[in-house]
């Protein structure tokens, strides 16, 4: 707005003027005198200062400029501008500027022209949908209970739809994630943006969205009766089963799975598409982050395929829930990956034996035990001084002592990226794992703790096991009390409006999403 004012006519120069304009007759007259040459009119012309440019006001542009010059500022400023003259104000109703606005800040490439038939303008578009909605883009993850979920808004077209997005049907943890629409909006007449509810199998029906504050909204669907199936339960149970599993219940033959995949069903379809949604961020990073964090799809037993979080954090990384299950539940820290502890495996033949891979492994937890232990020391030592050095002199000095026995097992320490040469790698036997189809060659492997609880998260406890990193979009975790095999793979889908606007404002949504279902 002050470049406005200036080329309006603003500032230093109309100042100089009306100052100019106050001088009484004498100092005018003196100042003409003054001003008289004294020497060759010609010569002047030549070496006389280059007299000041006629500055020209905004107003006096013409209006296809000033088009071009409006159609540049960001949409949250034309409103301002439309309130400082009349011809500013009618010039704002030109579509072409608010056409430029939809494309440049929200994407928006559809033929906006074709908006013409229907009387909605490209203004109506930006502001009765794309701004009144814009805190709605990006993703974000529903409350219903331990399952959790991942939901993308993004512009569509001259719509903003929600997507839900599921992983592959079990075991294919590579294949490409699946999505469905739970939701749209679009802009039917000029009065006000519709909301959709898109739930269920017989089209769009009518919905609500209200956002409840800047990184909360709820939907709600307002005709709950386009989700049944003519055929009852029985029939909406087989059709998500399809969806869900892409099997039927007689292909399942477990049958503590079948109990899970019935009580997923039941739990979930009870809030029909009425849910409230929380605000998530990828995971920032950083040069020294082992891989690209980011979203990957994870084998989890008979809950099948879930989708997890891996975010780096210095000394370590986690493995957070987006998904989850009645035993750890979407929000928990599913995996603890310890960067300081490095595991070298031993060779094929004596990788195959389980109890070698875990002894190797319950050596380093005793040793990540004693550095803990150790650092507690020195915590305790550091607050009350006078009471440690008593307690050193007591003993004769064996607190040194174990300080320098501790200090003699070897630490690694953060390691730079991983190279591209591997070492060979293959499971121990008796190790459990929903893919058999998993690489046969690892980068490095490093200590870690798994989450394991009773169903309904009861007695949960964090055990030993080993983080395997396989190349830049795959990794892998053995449990080793569960003898148990998880296999990752990297969701490659682009997500906008995903970043968080700093890494304190990450690690306060991790807390938040796990003391949801703490």
């Amino acid at each position: 707005m002050a470049v406005c004012a200036r080329l309006c006519g603003g500032g230093q120069s109309r100042g100089g003027r009306r100052r100019q304009q106050r001088k009484g007759p004498a100092e005018a007259a003196g100042a003409a005198a003054e001003s008289e040459p004294d020497t060759d009119p010609e010569e002047e012309r030549i070496e006389g200062p280059p007299a000041a440019p006629a500055r020209c006001s905004l107003l006096e542009l013409p209006p296809e400029l000033l088009v071009e010059i409006f159609a540049s500022l960001p949409g949250t400023d034309l409103p301002s501008l439309a309130q400082v003259c009349t011809k500013f104000r009618r010039i704002l109703n030109t579509d072409t500027i608010w056409r430029r606005r939809c494309r440049e800040e929200y994407g928006v490439c559809e033929n906006l022209r074709k908006l013409e038939i229907t009387g909605v303008s490209c203004r109506d578009v930006y502001a009765k949908l794309l701004h009144r909605y814009r805190h709605i883009l990006g993703l974000w993850q529903p409350d219903i209970g331990p399952y959790g979920g991942l939901l993308n808004v993004v512009v569509d077209g001259l719509f903003i739809i929600g997507w839900m997005y599921l992983p592959p049907h079990d075991p294919h943890v590579d294949d490409p994630m699946r999505f469905k629409p739970l939701f749209r909006i679009h802009l039917m007449e000029r009065k006000s943006a519709t909301v959709e509810c898109m739930y269920g199998h017989k089209g769009p029906h009518n919905g609500h969205i209200q956002i409840v504050k800047k990184d909360e909204f709820s939907t709600k669907c307002n005709q709950t009766d386009h989700h049944r199936m003519s055929g009852g339960r029985q029939e909406e149970f087989r059709t998500w089963l399809r969806e869900e599993w892409g099997r039927t219940l007689e292909d399942i033959f477990h049958e503590h799975m079948q109990e899970l995949i019935l009580m997923k069903f039941i739990y979930t379809s009870q809030y029909d598409n009425c849910l409230t949604y929380r605000r998530i961020y990828l995971p920032p990073r950083r040069p020294d982050d082992l891989i690209k964090p980011g979203l990957f799809k994870g084998t989890y037993g008979s809950h099948g395929l879930e989708i997890v979080m891996l975010s780096f954090h210095g000394k370590c990384a986690k493995g957070t829930k987006i998904t989850g299950d009645p035993n750890i539940p979407a929000g928990q820290q599913t995996v603890e990956i310890d960067l300081m502890h490095r595991i070298q495996l031993p060779d094929v033949e004596n990788l195959r034996n389980f109890n070698e891979l875990s002894r190797i492994i319950l050596e380093v937890r005793e040793q990540v035990r004693q550095e803990q232990q150790q650092q507690e020391g020195q915590e305790e030592g550091q607050e009350q001084p006078v009471a440690a050095a008593a307690r050193g002199a007591e003993g004769g000095g064996g607190t040194e002592k174990s300080v320098e026995a501790v200090g003699g097992v070897s630490r690694a320490a953060p390691e730079p990226a991983p190279s591209e040469a591997g070492q060979p790698f293959v499971l121990p036997a008796g190790v459990i794992s929903r893919n058999e189809d998993y690489p046969r060659t690892c980068r490095m492997c490093f200590y870690g703790t798994g989450l394991i609880a009773g169903h309904g998260f009861t007695s949960p406890e964090r055990t030993p096991g080993i983080f395997i990193l396989f190349d830049e979009d795959r990794f892998g975790f053995i449990w080793l009390e569960l003898k148990s095999f998880s296999l990752y793979s990297r969701i490659k889908a682009t997500f906008q409006n995903a970043e968080p606007p700093s890494p304190e404002a990450f690690d306060e949504m991790l807390k938040n999403i796990q003391s949801l279902t703490t």
